[in-house]
């Protein structure tokens, strides 16, 4: 569905976008993270047809989104942060003038804008003008107005930003909804965001890839942590030699004492294994522990 190969955009001296590639494919709901100013919203402006890259190419269903631009956003449905609502217009009246916009044929109007505020839970609100509602409901409008069309694709720029916790798990609820019948990637800096609803993670960090990876894989990454007092000789290439280990990382000295990133293959029961080569090589053990991998502890390490 989505197809970035090398795509680079600077503002300036300040380099935005560099060499951004990943693939994303049909029916999947992929979260882009990242902290402030790492890239999400200049390479989603760059899917959506809004920005021009300085170099790379993106295309959405085979389509170039420099070349055919208007057949990529007739594919799309897109909310941006702060969604383009206009407060003096009732729901109703504000979704039929983006179903014209968007061309919805006149035989189809009703059943789609009916569909849209069946699946975003506006029906109560309809003749309500949109600037009387509160911050969760103009979200599921801006929501309605991007599916009216029935894209293949929903590009989300920060949903839920500025909701309150119930509105958030609303908006989580209703966007796993829209995912059975399209295509997802939306973009936030909240991890529990990308761990309640993603599949897969695209990590930004100062305008490039620097994760892009499953959830469950992430999750089942074999990782031990060796702890061990600092007078001692380097065990690296000991740990490098054990069966099952696949890269030995030094970590920053602490407290007097060393720590060890060891990881293993799929399926390696490491500890027994660092345990035994730390006894009989007669290593002063602080610590030994499986690490768990979780999307906090990743963000971390890559901040860090």
């Amino acid at each position: 569905m989505i197809t970035v190969n090398q795509l680079s955009k600077a503002y300036g001296a300040v380099q935005a976008l560099h060499d951004v590639s990943f693939q994303i494919g049909a029916g999947e709901i992929v979260g882009l993270l990242g902290p402030n100013g790492a890239g999400k919203t200049t390479l989603i402006k760059i899917l959506t047809g809004y920005l021009q890259p300085d170099s790379g190419q993106a295309t959405i269903d085979g389509l170039d989104v420099l070349t055919h631009p208007l057949e990529v956003q007739a594919r799309i449905g897109y909310l941006p942060e702060n969604a383009p609502l206009y407060p003096e217009l009732s729901v109703q009246a504000y979704l039929k003038m983006m179903a014209d916009l968007r061309q919805v044929p006149p035989e189809q109007l009703q059943a789609r804008i009916s569909a849209a505020v069946f699946a975003t839970g506006l029906s109560e609100h309809l003749t309500r003008p949109i600037g009387q509602l509160s911050k969760g409901y103009r979200q599921r409008v801006g929501l309605a107005q991007a599916i009216l069309h029935q894209p293949r694709l929903l590009i989300l720029d920060e949903p839920t930003v500025g909701l309150d916790p119930t509105q958030i798990v609303e908006i989580r609820h209703l966007i796993r909804r829209l995912a059975q019948h399209s295509t997802v990637l939306f973009s936030t800096h909240i991890l529990p965001e990308v761990e309640a609803l993603c599949d897969r993670v695209l990590i930004l960090m100062r305008g490039e890839v620097k994760v892009d990876a499953r959830l469950a894989e992430l999750a089942s990454a074999n990782r031990v942590l060796l702890t061990l007092e600092g007078k001692t000789a380097d065990p690296t290439p000991t740990l490098a030699a054990l069966p099952g280990v696949t890269q030995v990382e030094k970590l920053p000295k602490a407290n007097g004492r060393v720590t060890y990133r060891i990881h293993g293959a799929n399926g390696a029961d490491l500890p027994p294994t660092i345990y035994q080569a730390a006894a009989s090589h007669g290593w002063p053990l602080r610590e030994l522990r499986q690490e768990t991998q979780t999307l906090e502890s990743i963000f971390s390490q890559l901040a860090g």
